[in-house]
C-alpha cells in the first residue's frame, strides 16, 4: 500500500502539455539536439546557445517571454557605443569643480552642525552632469515651458547646489547658508519647492515617493496630451533614486502602470553604489540583478551600466566566460570590500582558478584597484551617455538605467566604500588636498592653508562657465527650474452654486451626493469645465459619480477595444483616449500621486488643473499622510475629498472604515485647507472661494480638504445675511437660534458635519422636556478657527490688538458650550482655549465597530440624547439646572455609564 502522508509522485508537466504539438518528431529532435550540446560542449555552451536564439527571436519579431536577468555586464558593448558629441575634458573639470564644491559646501555647515551628506553626489556626479549636459530638457526650449521634469535623489542635492552655483545662479554667500533657512536667504537640505521655489519642482527625500510621484507624472502627461490640453510628447520625466530606496514599498509600487501605458517619456536612473545607510544593499546577494528581474518581470526596459572602459579588454579577454561567471556569483559586500583593498587582496580573492588568475597576471596592481574602486560604469561619461542615449530612443516601454558606482568616489581612501560614509559629514584639510590632487584642480596648497576650505570657481568668463550655459541653452535653458506663470481660471457661473443654495426641499440628499452633483454641474462650464480632473480610487458607483463614465469618459491611453457588458445601459462603462475621468483602481498612493501631478501642472506645464480627489473613509490622510505633505512641499492646488466621513456614518462597515481622526491629521498640515460642511449650501460657498483662492487672479499654494457624508438628510437653502457666508468660511456661524416662551438656562450647541442635525433634535428635546433654550451654531472648520486664534495670538505678542473670530463670533452668547462632532473630541478642542464660556466636548474617540448608525452613536454617546444629557449635566455643574433633572435625563433616556 502507498504511504497515505506522502503525495503520489506524477510525471513532470509543464503549461505546455496543455497545448497542441503538430510535430512531435521535430521536438524532439530540437530537444536532443540540445543534450548533445550538453555533453559535448557543456551546460554554459547550451545555456549560451539558448539565449542566443532567444534574442535572435526577439529581434525577428517573435513574441516571446523575456528573460529575468542577464549576466553581470554592461547592456551596451563598447563596440557599439555612441561617439561622445561633447568636450569630455571639459566637461570631467566641470564635474570636477561641482565635486570640490559640494563637498566645500557641506563639510561648511558640518563644522556648525548642520551635518548633510556628501557620498552620494560623489558616486552620482556623472550620472547628473551627462544628463544636464546633453539630455534635460529645459523650460524654455521648443517654446512648450514644459521642459524635462526631473526628480532628484534628495541627498544628491548638494552636487546640484554646487552645478547651479557655478552656473551664477547661486552665490558663495548662498552655498553658505545650507541648511541655514531661519533667516530666509538659506538653502535647503533637500529639494523642497516650497523652500526654494525657483529652483526645485518635485520634493524627494521622504524616500520611495519620488519613483511612484514620477510613474504618475509621466502618465499625466499622456493625459494633458490625450486630452488635448497641451502636447507634452517633447517632455520626459527623469527619476534619480538610490538602489537602497528601490526597497521601499512605494518605490516599485507602480511599475506596472508604467509598462501597461506604454510610458516611454519616463526613465529611472538607479545608481547602483550597492550601499544604503548602514551598509551594503543586499550584503549576501547582488542589488542589481535583483533589480533587473523585478524590472523586466514588470515590463520595463533595462539598461545596464556596470563597468567602465578598463573593463572592457578584459572581458573581451575572457573566452572561456569565467570572468563573467565569476562577476555574477560575487555578493555585493564582497565587490564593496573590493573597491577598498589592495591588488594583491583582489588577486587573492577574486582571481581564484587558473583561467582567472591568467587574465590577473596581465594586469598591473594599479590596474587592478582602479578596476574594482573607479572602473565602474556609472563614474565614466562614455558609458553613462551610451545607456542614456539608448533610453531615450527607445520606444513602448519605460526604462530603467542601472548604474554601478562607488559610494563616496573621489573623496579619497577613507570615505570611498565604507559602511560608515553615510554618517561623515566633513573633510579634513588633508583629505581637501588628495581630493584636489585626484581631481586635478588648479587649487594652490596656501589657499587650503586657514581655517576654512575655499570654493572654487574658474571665473564667469572661464571656458568651463562658458561651456556650461552653452549647453543649458542648446537644451533650453536652466535646469532645475521651477517657473510660475500667471494663468488664472475664468470663474464658473454662478448657476451650479446657487442650486445647492436653494437647498432641496423635503428630498433628503447625503453631503456626498450634493458635492457630486456641484462638480457634475462645473464640468458642464464651457470655459473652465475640460480643467477638472476627477480622481477616484475605483469607488465611483459608491460616491454617485457612475454617471460620468458616458460623458465625460474614463481615461484610457489605448482608449476602448472591448465591447463592455453593459453597453446596453444608460451609465455604461465607457473608457477613451480623451477620457476626462481617471478611475486609478485600488490604489490610494497612486491616486494621490496623480491628483498631486495634476495639482502642480500650473507650474510644471504652465497649464492650471482642477483635480478633485475623492476617497473612501479613512483612506485618505491617514493611508497616504507622508504624500499629503510632498503634496504641500511641491504646493498644489485642488480638492481633496474624504467621502463617507465620519467614525458612526458608515453602517456596518466597522473598525478600518470609521474615520474619526482624519481632521485632526489634517491639521497638522500647513498647506490643508479643512472643512467640514454640514449641508449642501455650505459646500457651494466653501467651493467656490477654493477656486477663487486657488485658481483666480491671486491663487494662493493651498489644497481644499472637505469631508462629507454618505447619510441622507433634509438640505435646507442657505440663511440670508451676509454674517452667514462669511461664517462659513470663516468656520463657524450661527445656524438656529433658540426659540424660548420664557426664562430659561441657556446653552450654545456647536456642531459639525452630520452632527448638525443630532444638535438640531437635542435642541428640540431640551427645548420640549428640560426647558432649556439651545443655540445652534454650525462649524464649519475647527482648523480654520484654531488657525485664525494662532494668528492673532501671534499679533498680540507683536503688539498688535486683534481678536480671534470665533471669540467674536461667540461673545456674549449666554450659557456655555458643548461642541459636537463626528470626530474624535481632539478636533473641536482645538478652539476651546478661545472660547470665553464654559467649554465642553462631545466625540467619537477610541476604535469603530459596525452596527446601526443609532446603535453606534449611542455607543459613543454623540447621539441627541446623550447631548442632551451633556448638556443639562454641564448645565448643572454651572448651578443653571439640578442634579436630579442630570440623573432624571440618564434615567429618561437609558443613558448608563
Amino acid at each position: 500500500m502507498s504511504d497515505p502522508a506522502r503525495p503520489a509522485e506524477s510525471p513532470a508537466t509543464s503549461e505546455l502539455d496543455q497545448l497542441p504539438d503538430p510535430d512531435t518528431e521535430e521536438t524532439a529532435e530540437w530537444q536532443a539536439s540540445l543534450d548533445a550540446v550538453v555533453r559535448n560542449a557543456g551546460p554554459e555552451r547550451a545555456v549560451y546557445l539558448l539565449r542566443r536564439v532567444h534574442e535572435y527571436a526577439a529581434r525577428s519579431g517573435i513574441a516571446l517571454p523575456r528573460l529575468l536577468s542577464t549576466d553581470y555586464v554592461n547592456t551596451i558593448p563598447a563596440s557599439v557605443q555612441p561617439a561622445f558629441p561633447g568636450d569630455m575634458a571639459m566637461e570631467s573639470r566641470i564635474t570636477a569643480v561641482n565635486r570640490w564644491n559640494a563637498a566645500v559646501m557641506v563639510t561648511r555647515g558640518s563644522r556648525l552642525g548642520l551635518g548633510g551628506h556628501i557620498s552620494t553626489y560623489a558616486s552620482a556626479a556623472w550620472l547628473y552632469e551627462i544628463g544636464f549636459n546633453h539630455f534635460f530638457k529645459g523650460k524654455d526650449g521648443d517654446g512648450d515651458g514644459s521642459g524635462d521634469q526631473l526628480y532628484m535623489q534628495g541627498h544628491a542635492s548638494p552636487g546640484i547646489y554646487a552645478r547651479v552655483f557655478l552656473e551664477g545662479r547661486l552665490t558663495e554667500g548662498q552655498l553658505d547658508g545650507f541648511r541655514r533657512e531661519a533667516d530666509g536667504h538659506g538653502l535647503p537640505s533637500y529639494p523642497h519647492p516650497r523652500r526654494l521655489p525657483w529652483l526645485w519642482e518635485f520634493p524627494t527625500v521622504s524616500m520611495g515617493l519620488g519613483p511612484l510621484a514620477a510613474i504618475y507624472q509621466a502618465r499625466f502627461n499622456r493625459y494633458l496630451r490625450d486630452r488635448g490640453i497641451k502636447d507634452t510628447s517633447g517632455s520626459r520625466v527623469w527619476a534619480f533614486l538610490g538602489d537602497g530606496e528601490m526597497d521601499e514599498p512605494e518605490s516599485t509600487a507602480a511599475l506596472a502602470l508604467a509598462a501597461r501605458e506604454g510610458l516611454d517619456n519616463l526613465t529611472f536612473v538607479v545608481n547602483c553604489n550597492l550601499q544604503r545607510l548602514d551598509g551594503p544593499v543586499r550584503s549576501n546577494s547582488k542589488i542589481v540583478q535583483e533589480l533587473e528581474a523585478r524590472f523586466r518581470g514588470a515590463g520595463w526596459n533595462v539598461v545596464k551600466s556596470l563597468w567602465g572602459e578598463a573593463w572592457d579588454p578584459v572581458l573581451r579577454e575572457d573566452t572561456t566566460g569565467a570572468l563573467v561567471h565569476r562577476l555574477g556569483e560575487v555578493p555585493d559586500a564582497q565587490m564593496q570590500t573590493y573597491a577598498a583593498r589592495d591588488a594583491a587582496y583582489i588577486r587573492k580573492h577574486f582571481f581564484t582558478g587558473d583561467a582567472l588568475s591568467g587574465i590577473a597576471a596581465g594586469l598591473s596592481d594599479a590596474r587592478l584597484t582602479d578596476m574594482f574602486s573607479n572602473s565602474r560604469g556609472g563614474h565614466e561619461p562614455l558609458k553613462v551617455y551610451a545607456a542614456y542615449r539608448a533610453a531615450v530612443e527607445h520606444r513602448g516601454e519605460p526604462t530603467v538605467i542601472l548604474a554601478q558606482t562607488v559610494k563616496g568616489h573621489t573623496l579619497g581612501r577613507d570615505f570611498e566604500s565604507r559602511n560608515a560614509n553615510h554618517q561623515m559629514k566633513k573633510l579634513t584639510t588633508e583629505q581637501f588636498r588628495q581630493m584636489r590632487d585626484a581631481l586635478e584642480l588648479p587649487i594652490p596648497d596656501s589657499a587650503l592653508s586657514g581655517d576654512q576650505v575655499p570654493y572654487w570657481h574658474p571665473g564667469e568668463d572661464s571656458p568651463e562657465v562658458q561651456y556650461l550655459r552653452e549647453r543649458r541653452t542648446a537644451l533650453g535653458g536652466p535646469a532645475p527650474a521651477r517657473t510660475v506663470v500667471a494663468k488664472p481660471l475664468q470663474q464658473p457661473p454662478s448657476r451650479p452654486f446657487e442650486a445647492l443654495q436653494k437647498g432641496f426641499g423635503k428630498q433628503e440628499v447625503a453631503t456626498t451626493m450634493a458635492l457630486v452633483r456641484l462638480v457634475k454641474d462645473l464640468m458642464r462650464d464651457k470655459e473652465t469645465g475640460q480643467r477638472w480632473v476627477p480622481i477616484i480610487p475605483d469607488e465611483a458607483r459608491t460616491f454617485g459619480l457612475e454617471s460620468l463614465f458616458p460623458t465625460a469618459g474614463i481615461y484610457s491611453p489605448e482608449g476602448q477595444t472591448y465591447e463592455p457588458v453593459d453597453a446596453d445601459q444608460l451609465l455604461y462603462y465607457r473608457e477613451a483616449k480623451n477620457g476626462q475621468l481617471i478611475d486609478e483602481g485600488i490604489t490610494e498612493a497612486g491616486s494621490l500621486a496623480e491628483f498631486t501631478a495634476a495639482a502642480t501642472s500650473y507650474a510644471t506645464h504652465g497649464e492650471p488643473m482642477i483635480p478633485f480627489y475623492i476617497f473612501y473613509a479613512m483612506f485618505g490622510f491617514q493611508r497616504t499622510g507622508d504624500q499629503f505633505w510632498a503634496l504641500a512641499d511641491q504646493m498644489g492646488r485642488g480638492f481633496v475629498i474624504g467621502a463617507t466621513a465620519g467614525r458612526t456614518t458608515m453602517t456596518g462597515e466597522g473598525l478600518q472604515h470609521a474615520d474619526g481622526h482624519s481632521h485632526l491629521l489634517a491639521s497638522t498640515n500647513p498647506a490643508a485647507v479643512s472643512y467640514d460642511p454640514a449641508f449642501a449650501y455650505e459646500i457651494a460657498v466653501i467651493v467656490r472661494e477654493g477656486l477663487r483662492r486657488m485658481f483666480g487672479d491671486q491663487p494662493q499654494d493651498i489644497f481644499y480638504y472637505l469631508t462629507v457624508y454618505n447619510e441622507p438628510k433634509r438640505q435646507p437653502a442657505m440663511p440670508s445675511g451676509p454674517e452667514v457666508e462669511e461664517g462659513i468660511l470663516r468656520g463657524i456661524y450661527r445656524f438656529r437660534r433658540a426659540e424660548p416662551r420664557e426664562p430659561g438656562p441657556q446653552i450654545q450647541l456647536l456642531a459639525s458635519g452630520t452632527a448638525i442635525h443630532w444638535a438640531l433634535e437635542a435642541q428640540d428635546l431640551l427645548a420640549s422636556e428640560w426647558g432649556v433654550h439651545a443655540d445652534v451654531w454650525s462649524v464649519t472648520s475647527w482648523t480654520e478657527l484654531r488657525r485664525d486664534a494662532l494668528d492673532a495670538d501671534r499679533a498680540q505678542l507683536r503688539g498688535e490688538e486683534r481678536v480671534p473670530f470665533v471669540t467674536r463670533a461667540l461673545a456674549g452668547a449666554p450659557g456655555p458650550v458643548l461642541a459636537v462632532s463626528d470626530w474624535m473630541r481632539q478636533v473641536p478642542d482645538q478652539i476651546s482655549q478661545w472660547v470665553e464660556q464654559d467649554y465642553s466636548s462631545l466625540g467619537t474617540d477610541g476604535f469603530g465597530l459596525s452596527d446601526t448608525r443609532d446603535a453606534v452613536r449611542r455607543y459613543f454617546r454623540v447621539d441627541p440624547e446623550s447631548i442632551v444629557v451633556a448638556a443639562l449635566d454641564q448645565l448643572a455643574r454651572a448651578g443653571e439646572v439640578g442634579p436630579d433633572t442630570v440623573r432624571q435625563a440618564r434615567e429618561r433616556y437609558g443613558w448608563q455609564g
